[in-house]
């Protein structure tokens, strides 16, 4: 289970026929409360889909009560058109659940540019409502039919010390760059908060999880992470502790994602620590994290730690500071590069392993940052230079 492990909550994934061929492409989500409590984050990409200029507003005033999903098309850069569809969807659910409008949210996934075919849409969500249950079955149908690429579901949950649980399902396996959200993501938790704490929780958690996870330097137009809390566990734990289960939803479901990477071979993690401050470490980490050159070494098993490094070092002085001579690379726990130059040598370095550790150290402080990618292979640049054709 997942979304509905916390009390209040059910869900449903079907095949409403927006797909072009048959598969699970619409999903709901309903919070049965007593409270309606939400919050969300957004893309940051300035060219942002229908269905996120729409929720971004609807859950303003900290409110929700149904999110509903659909795979199979972004509705994105389709106009006032694709504006009213999103409007319209929100409405036709509002109308079935009797709540409304502004308390249904609204993701969609898929290609740009394209506008959804409503009459299936609408129907499936029509035949949705009346499937709407909890359980892992559920869970597990509105986690299948939020998936475009992904080659398998995404779920999580997580208990707090004083009993709340938190549970979520995402999809992404492309496309997952920082600046929030990085993917389709909706959290549950019975947790009995008010919406200033759900919020504080959730901008916390995705700080650490969702936003250093950096697949390809790509940030889509559609990407939403949406929390609902029901109350209907009558727990309150405090922000710091809703915080924490939050995080480990977020970090489960964000580890996923790396793991599910498109045509991905590694999964990579860059850590980088003795730097200046937190935003220094992570700025360099991220320079690592895209670097075409150092993702194709991993992908060919090479621990090349002078990509590493020139990556590096692409970071301004003023955002990084370090000096060249205190630089220090392991790769997967092997010190290839030390003070600066070549160390341990780079055929002891195994590179078997699906997860792949390149740590480097900058000496110049006591901050540190991570951030997760993958490496870059041919199944990548093949899958995605086929799309849409």
């Amino acid at each position: 289970m997942s979304i509905t492990r916390p009390h209040g909550f059910r869900a449903i994934g079907l095949d409403a026929g927006i797909k072009p061929a048959a598969a699970p492409d619409l999903a709901l989500v309903v919070n049965d409360g007593p409270r309606d409590t939400a919050a969300a984050v957004f893309t940051a990409n300035r060219v942002q889909a229908a269905p996120v200029l729409w929720s971004r507003e609807a859950v303003a005033d900290g409110r929700a009560r149904a999110v509903v999903l659909n795979s199979g098309g972004a509705n994105a850069c389709t106009g006032p058109d694709g504006f009213a569809d999103t409007h319209r969807t929100a409405e036709h659910l509002a109308g079935l659940l009797d709540v409304s409008a502004q308390d249904v949210l609204v993701c969609s996934t898929g290609l740009i540019g394209e506008r959804l075919p409503m009459d299936p849409l609408l129907a499936g969500v029509t035949e949705a409502t009346q499937q709407l249950t909890a359980g892992g079955e559920a869970d597990a149908a509105a986690a299948r039919a939020i998936m475009t690429t992904d080659s398998v579901a995404k779920t999580a949950e997580a208990t707090t010390p004083s009993g709340a649980t938190v549970g979520g399902i995402a999809k992404g396996a492309g496309m997952l760059a920082p600046q929030l959200a990085t993917m389709l993501v909706v959290l549950t938790t019975d947790a009995d908060v008010d919406a200033a704490t759900a919020d504080a929780a959730l901008r916390a958690a995705t700080a650490t999880t969702f936003d250093r996870v950096d697949s390809d330097a790509c940030m889509s137009t559609n990407d939403t992470v949406i929390l609902l809390a029901s109350g209907a566990s009558g727990i309150a734990p405090g922000l710091e502790e809703l915080t924490e289960a939050v995080r480990t939803v977020s970090a489960d479901l964000a580890r996923q994602l790396v793991a599910d990477a498109e045509g991905a071979s590694h999964d990579v993690h860059v850590v980088v620590r003795s730097a200046s401050t937190e935003d220094a470490a992570l700025a360099v980490a991220r320079e690592i994290a895209r670097s075409n050159l150092v993702k194709a070494a991993i992908f060919g098993n090479d621990p090349n730690w002078g990509r590493i490094v020139a990556a590096a070092g692409c970071v301004p002085e003023s955002v990084a500071p370090f000096a060249v001579d205190d630089l220090s690379v392991h790769v997967n726990g092997v010190q290839v590069c030390r003070s600066g130059g070549a160390h341990r040598d780079r055929s002891e370095v195994d590179m078997t392993p699906r997860e792949t550790r390149i740590e480097v150290d900058l000496g110049a402080g006591s901050a540190s940052g991570d951030i997760w990618t993958n490496d870059l292979t041919h199944e990548y640049v093949e899958e995605n230079s086929a799309y849409s054709s």
